[in-house]
This record gives C-alpha cells, structure tokens and sequence, in this order.
C-alpha cells in the first residue's frame, strides 16, 4: 500500500503557512508504517511541534497507469478522513535547508485513517468536512475549493506511479491548521457525520 499525499492544494492554507500556491501538485509519500493502528497518538519524543492537518481521503479501487481525467473517477469509489500528523519544527527547517520533508510527515503513525464511505452517498459536486478540536471547530472545508481536483490529482500522480487497488491518496487540507497536545481530542465530520476520532497521549 502506498500513501499518496498532496501539499498546498488550499489556497488559504497555503498562505496560512506563508507558501506560494504550486501551479502543479505538491507530491510526497509516507511509508505504510506511518498508517496509525490505534485512535490514541503519541507525541513523537523528536518535535516540539505536532500539526493536525485533516484531509479528504481516496482509495484507489483498480489499478491506474498514465490515466486520463476523464476517466479517472472509474478508479476510485470509496473516500474517508484521514488526518496528517506533521512535525512542523522539523518540516521548517527541512525547508529553510531545501531538504526533503520525510522526516516530518513520514514517520511512525503520522497517518490515521477513518472508515470508508461510498462515494455515491454524497450526491454533491463539494464534499464538506470539518475538524473539531477539544469541542471547537478549528478546520472548515469542502473538495470544491481544492486547487487540484481528485480526478486531476488521480490523473497527475498516475502519470508517475502506478496506482494500484488499496493505495490511498490524501488530497491535502483545508486553512486552520495547529498544534497539539497531550490530552487533546480530535473529532473529523464528513458532511454531518462524526467519522474519526483521535486522542492525543
């Protein structure tokens, strides 16, 4: 399983963290290790830092080579929530050194993932989502304001790898990301469900 993750694909959380908006998709990867098996999250002893960044997730459902956009929704049916846990100290000075970021999105349980949902349940062109952290909302967003659509995302990185059944795709996060601390509890809604819940140890 692979785990596809796009940079930046909000305008507004780009300009949050002070990044030019890409005119092509920010493309990075996390191990499969790096997919949490628990709701409870530990700090990692090594940042000082911890971001929540939650995001619309895709499962790729068959496999997709150099696939077009137009036929890029036949390779996928199902999406979740999925938050991407980033070291943000190491990720800052991985940039100011023009390094690669791994160190700061790729490690052990920076992933976590909800159960999946059909995507024919949501019969919209935009799929809203939300965070809410300790009972405030704090992530406020929907798939229509992505700068980069799913079937273009789908399309873009087939380009470069194969896509096979399993594989995920986390399509980037909407304005209000921060911190967190011991203690913290995290509730991700897809449309008006409660999908995903973490706590941080």
């Amino acid at each position: 399983m692979k785990i596809i993750c796009i940079g930046r694909n909000y305008v507004a959380h780009a300009e949050e963290l002070n990044n030019e908006v890409p005119g092509e998709p920010l493309v990075f990867m996390k191990p499969e290790t790096a997919m949490a098996k628990s709701d409870r999250i530990s700090i990692p002893s090594f940042t000082n830092d911890l971001h929540y960044e939650l995001e619309l997730v895709v499962k790729i459902s068959k496999l997709a080579k150099d696939v077009g956009i137009e036929n890029a929704n036949n390779h996928y049916d199902s999406i979740a929530l999925g938050i991407d846990f980033t070291a943000r100290d190491i990720q800052d000075a991985c940039k100011k050194k023009g390094y690669p970021w791994e160190k700061a999105k790729a490690f052990d349980n920076s992933a976590t993932l909800s159960e999946f949902r059909a995507f024919d349940d949501y019969k919209t062109s935009t799929i809203p989502f939300n965070l809410v952290l300790n009972g405030k909302k704090v992530q406020d967003g929907h798939s229509g304001l992505m700068i980069f659509s799913i079937d273009y995302l789908i399309s873009y990185c087939s380009k470069y790898f194969t896509l096979e059944a399993g594989d995920l795709l986390f399509t980037g996060t909407p304005a209000g990301v921060g911190p967190v601390k011991s203690g913290d509890v995290l509730e991700g809604y897809l449309a008006s469900e409660l999908l995903h819940k973490v706590i941080i140890n």
